[in-house]
């Protein structure tokens, strides 16, 4: 087969085989086949780039848009602690692939995720400044968000979670995982996890980009990428500012982050570090009676962790890892008014951890050990315990001091075994997990997974998993004229079941799935009486979440070729709550306002030579007395080898809409720029 090479993509990795499909041979001709087997796991160790066929052209774009795809079903593609391939994976982990976020008309990894169906996100501002991202019917705090496998999640709050110190530009990959996970990433994983993977570039070379638009908005970006025998390293940043398109929704944002690899025979070491910082107008963001409250936050974050092969194989990995990050919250009542009297707060969270997991692969199975040691630490103006005065520290850049302080550490340990007889594959574990916070005792969430395929084209799955969740630091002590937090709140406690399958043939691939979430000691934030007044942090007692999710894609460059239409994908989703409590609850501001429906669809196109469009459409019903609506973005691209211009249209149709509270969306957005790649 002419041109064809293979790659090793990592020490001590071997070629598997391509899939038996009956036509993979012919997805081969004239085509430069690039073959790589990445042995790392998808979500918590995921780094798996998987395998693509590019044209062996000069022209060749620098995408793969209308070009067919050749997978290997040994790629390591896995959501367990000890990795499995695609094909012996007992769940099915969505994935926005770097194609999608090619394609997509998106301004940040909040309006990609808007596209995925079982994933709900409640935007508060324009680019993702302040988003609430939930999964299967949950609250943004439920889940846990991860930058290249660290837990950057913050206990404070889950409002910021989505305060990335990446930009579209940085990302390979988003990894999607839905229902209770804890006994994979640990108890925030209460209704599931968010991975975003960042990019490795094969070259060095230099990225800069720039666009402007609606609104006021403009910014720009770079990416600097140098590569020398094992080691690499990249170092990206980024600006955007905008007057947010209603009242009081300014921002200005700032962010840099730096990664480096390094590769040999008995360790892989991977390192990286960030800083984010924006500056916004909020609106009635948290609260309808309050139209112009402003914050501030910071995020830095640093994690080195390391794959260490003592064989020189993967039959026996370590892996330890290190991490730090900080959220630093200013934020106002009322733009402009300080001090606490005015509902003017500080917050500076520290979360420290450690954690280790050692993977053997025997004549019996795969199975993981592991354990994290997660401490966090806030000091803050109105979070934790008042401290006596002599220990009070003063707040960089103001008169005022932080006088109230908050510790608890969170120990896990985990167990998993994985057993593979043919098409079958048994995974089960347990998550064993202390925190200071509640009694010191440990407490048990087990889980299984199974999946049966039968033939190359059908998978079939089921699972069982539980969870806890300890209530953030803004559950705990908010108090101000809008919202009354409680600190005797006890931890949400949930058991999700899933079964689901997936259909895949020459062209078409679909999923189709069915969840049932059984949750106790629910919390939300609610009003107590008719009267209304304050929200109040409570336990709504017990609430279960059911529903069923289909998605279909058809890759029509390869089902008619030679056709302008590249990809067509639509989605559905649907979801019941059962609400059963033995206190009064007069309005929800998030458990019980999930969406009814949920429907997205995708259509990428050529129109000619390198220029293409991609079309998306979203509609929703979200229940609590919301007006569905209906969406739609489309998205210009010119792709070249070394340059890429688009224009972008977010909310085509200008139709105002709300996706919490009183936050009135702007309506359309346009938006210009481009790109250019400098090889060095």
């Amino acid at each position: 087969m002419q041109g064809q090479r293979f790659k090793a993509c990592q020490q001590a990795l071997h070629f598997k085989h391509f899939t038996r499909r009956g036509y993979a041979l012919f997805s081969c001709i004239g085509r430069e086949v690039l073959i790589c087997t990445l042995s790392v796991a998808t979500l918590t160790y995921a780094k798996a780039e998987g395998m693509s066929t590019k044209p062996a052209t000069a022209t060749a774009l620098t995408d793969s848009l209308g070009q067919g795809e050749v997978r290997l079903d040994e790629v390591t593609v896995t959501s367990s602690r000890a990795p499995l391939t695609a094909l012996q994976s007992a769940k099915i982990v969505s994935v926005i692939s770097r194609d999608d976020i090619q394609r997509a008309e998106a301004a940040s990894v909040n309006d990609l995720l808007k596209l995925a169906t079982g994933v709900d996100v409640r935007q508060r501002g324009g680019f993702g400044v302040q988003t609430d991202i939930s999964i299967n019917g949950g609250t943004f705090d439920q889940i846990t968000i991860l930058l290249n496998g660290v837990n950057i999640s913050s206990p404070q709050t889950g409002h910021n979670a989505a305060d990335f110190p990446v930009s579209l530009s940085d990302i390979e990959r988003i990894e999607v995982l839905e229902g209770a996970s804890a006994r994979v990433f640990g108890s925030s994983a209460f209704n599931g996890a968010i991975n975003i993977v960042t990019r490795s570039d094969s070259n060095s070379n230099l990225r800069l980009s720039a666009e402007g638009g609606s609104f006021g908005t403009f910014g720009g970006d770079f990416g600097l990428t140098v590569k020398t025998n094992n080691l690499s390293q990249k170092l990206s940043g980024g600006y955007t500012q905008s007057d947010g398109g209603t009242q009081n929704s300014d921002f200005k944002r700032r962010r840099a982050y730096y990664m480096g690899n390094y590769t040999s025979r008995y360790a892989d070491l991977m390192w990286q570090g960030g800083v984010s910082s924006q500056d916004y107008g909020a609106s009635t963001f948290y609260s309808a009676k309050f139209n112009n409250q402003w914050e501030a936050t910071r995020r830095i974050i640093a994690s080195v962790q390391a794959d260490v092969k003592p064989l020189g194989n993967d039959n026996l990995v370590f892996t330890p890892q290190l991490y730090w990050h900080r959220d630093v919250d200013h934020y106002q009542l009322t733009r402009g008014k300080e001090g606490a009297s005015n509902g003017e707060n500080y917050h500076r969270m520290d979360v420290y951890g450690a954690s280790l997991n050692a993977h053997a692969t025997w004549l019996l199975g795969k199975t993981a050990l592991g354990f994290d040691l997660r401490k966090e630490h806030i000091m803050s103006t109105a979070y934790g315990d008042l401290l006596p005065e002599n220990k009070w520290a003063d707040i960089h850049g103001t008169d005022r001091r932080y006088n109230h302080r908050g510790d608890r550490t969170n120990t896990s340990l985990f167990v998993e075994h994985n057993v593979i007889l043919g098409g079958f594959t048994l995974s089960a574990g347990m998550l064993a997990n202390r925190n200071t916070a509640l009694d010191g005792d440990f407490r048990f969430y087990p889980g299984v997974d199974i999946s049966y395929r039968p033939n190359d084209m059908w998978k079939f799955y089921a699972s069982w998993n539980k969870a806890l969740r300890v209530p953030t630091y803004t559950d705990l002590y908010t108090s101000n004229s809008a919202q009354q937090g409680d600190i005797s709140l006890r931890p949400e406690k949930n058991s999700t079941f899933k079964i689901g399958t997936r259909f895949r043939t020459y062209g078409v691939e679909a999923v189709v799935s069915g969840f049932y979430s059984k949750g106790t000691d629910i919390i939300d934030w609610v009003y107590t009486t008719e009267e209304r007044g304050k929200y109040h942090a409570m336990n709504i007692g017990k609430l279960d979440n059911m529903g069923y999710s289909a998605d279909a894609t058809l890759n029509l460059n390869e089902l008619l070729p030679g056709s302008l239409l590249t990809r067509f994908k639509v989605g559905y989703a649907y979801i019941y709550q059962k609400h059963d409590t033995e206190r009064p609850v007069y309005g929800s501001l998030y458990a019980l306002e999930y969406l009814r429906h949920k429907f997205t669809a995708q259509l990428d196109h050529r129109i000619f030579s390198r220029l293409s469009a991609s079309w998306a459409v979203r509609w929703q019903e979200r229940m609590n007395n919301y007006s569905p609506y209906t969406k739609v973005d489309v998205k210009l691209q010119w792709t070249a080898p070394t340059y890429t211009l688009y224009v972008k249209a977010d909310n085509l149709t200008c139709h105002r809409y709300y996706d919490l509270g009183a936050v009135k969306q702007p309506g359309l957005w346009i938006m210009a720029g481009g790109s250019i790649k400098i090889g060095l």
